[in-house]
């Protein structure tokens, strides 16, 4: 990503960095010498190993997004500056316990909204998702997970209409490349880890789905802090759509004889190309081909092997926790 030399020096939170996306947001930071301070459930930091060398030398506080005043406390303690929120549980877990989840995604985000009207922060980027929008009269899944999106994005609108709290909140499409390893929307990437071991896949959906590589997704909450902005604007950020049997057929030619199948209906969000409006508000350079992105992630795959990671172990335990 381009250089912004206005993050530079800057402490900024980031919780659910254990996360794929989070992941990436630290790495991006550190190599543009911001500073950035993990606030997050665990301390595993196995995604952030996965891409980067030096994870064990980033500030890592463990908390709950649930205690305000520990979100507050580490706020003021590293002067934080800008805020990017990740942390939330996703539509299985939603669905699994609908009290913990909507402590965690509501009030973890009024939580974090809070902490930056105490003290002050200018800068905040949020995640919401595909699955906000799907809310509503429309052909796709409403799920107590994108109830709780659309919660945020209106808690957001309030808190700039009440105190002037700038945000921008980002609605990723389908997340792959290195470190998504959760949930069925991650069997796409789990495929190609398990192509890259020789070992055989079965991706339990079909049908078209918008692709967003975790580096461009990192890449557009970071530069939404690149300056003080207004308004609590929200974008969507589908990347590029593509069917999974042409996904399939990318991996197969990257790794010849990859044992890769699919069945099933299409995932029950939006296909949609990407609108652009978020890559013309941040004044960023479109998503990376899909093409293109499942070469960075192979590239990654023997980056990371290269350094000792055991990728072998690691397509166990990712294939221990999706369908």
């Amino acid at each position: 990503m381009k250089s912004l030399p206005e993050l530079a020096g800057r402490k900024v939170l980031v919780t659910g960095a254990a996360g794929c996306i989070g992941a990436w947001v630290v790495k991006l930071l550190r190599g543009m010498d911001a500073v950035p301070v993990v606030f997050d459930i665990t301390e595993n930091r196995e995604r952030l190993d996965l891409i980067m060398p030096d994870a064990g030398e980033v500030i890592w506080e463990v908390g709950d997004i649930t205690d305000y005043s520990q979100l507050l406390s580490s706020i003021a303690h590293h002067d934080v500056t800008a805020i990017i929120h990740l942390a939330a549980l996703q539509v299985p877990f939603c669905k699994a316990d609908p009290v913990k989840s909507t402590a965690i995604n509501v009030m973890g985000s009024t939580h974090i909204l809070e902490c930056a009207r105490q003290a002050g922060i200018k800068r905040l980027a949020y995640a919401s998702s595909i699955a906000a929008p799907a809310m509503g009269d429309n052909p796709w899944l409403s799920t107590l997970y994108g109830a709780h999106k659309a919660c945020g994005e209106q808690m957001a609108s309030v808190y700039w209409q009440d105190w002037q709290v700038p945000s921008v909140g980002i609605r990723p499409a389908i997340v792959y490349g290195p470190g998504r390893d959760q949930g069925m929307s991650a069997a796409p990437t789990v495929g190609m880890l398990a192509a890259y071991c020789g070992q055989p896949y079965h991706v339990p959906f079909g049908g078209e789905v918008s692709y967003v590589h975790a580096e461009d997704a990192a890449i557009r909450f970071i530069s939404a802090l690149s300056e003080q902005r207004r308004g609590a604007p929200v974008f969507d950020l589908n990347g590029t759509p593509d069917d999974l049997a042409q996904v399939l057929e990318i991996i197969r030619g990257y790794i010849p004889g990859a044992v890769l199948q699919q069945s099933g209906g299409p995932m029950p969000f939006p296909a949609l190309p990407d609108d652009g409006q978020l890559d013309a508000y941040l004044d960023i350079e479109p998503c990376r081909p899909l093409r293109q992105g499942i070469a960075d992630t192979f590239a990654c795959f023997d980056d990371a092997q290269s350094r000792g990671i055991d990728l072998q172990a690691l397509l166990e335990r990712t294939v221990s926790k999706t369908p």
